[in-house]
């Protein structure tokens, strides 16, 4: 990517990989007693984003050809190829391996219910046990309702009956 000097920082922000990230590498890759000037710490960051840029965009251009909608890894190890960059390959594809061997794992250990370490069977039975307490305090719980109706319309009858006892003797008198 050329530097733009009309473009805003925001803009070249935009399209840089992480610049802390590539310190850190630089620190981790050189002896520690080396030192790096903010220049070249600069440059490497630019050369790298520019590096990605093009790599991307070969890999683009392939997936295209392929008639594809979606870059996948295949297309980038073609865009190493294409570009002069063979001996990068063998380390991509190792790479590959590794991300698909994390992500798989990952995949395993996301399951919740695996990580319990209860086999399934009890899983089952107490998911049972669960749904047969629920349903038997729901039961309990209509059952206080209906009782709690039939007292009500029984105070209700009463109430009216007791009126209409009122009504009678006033009737009398």
């Amino acid at each position: 990517m050329a530097s733009n000097p009309g473009g805003s920082s925001a803009e070249e922000e935009e399209h840089t990989i992480p610049r802390a990230s590539i310190y850190r590498l630089i620190k981790e890759i050189l002896p520690s007693n080396t030192r790096v000037a903010n220049e070249c710490r600069d440059l490497i960051v630019n050369c790298c984003s520019e590096f990605i840029h093009h790599i991307a965009s070969e890999a683009n251009n392939i997936c295209n050809q392929q008639q594809k909608k979606t870059i996948n890894a295949d297309h980038v190890l073609q865009a190493l190829e294409r570009l002069g960059f063979a001996d990068y390959k063998d380390d991509a594809e190792a790479v590959l391996r590794d991300c698909k061997a994390v992500a798989a794992k990952r995949r395993r250990h996301s399951n919740r219910l695996e990580n319990l370490g209860i086999p399934e069977e009890e899983l089952y039975r107490r998911q049972q046990e669960l749904f047969a307490k629920a349903r038997a305090e729901q039961a309990a719980e209509e059952q206080q309702q209906q009782q709690w109706t039939q007292i009500q319309a029984a105070a209700a009858a009463q109430l009216a009956k007791s009126q209409a006892n009122d009504n009678d003797q006033d009737d009398y008198s």
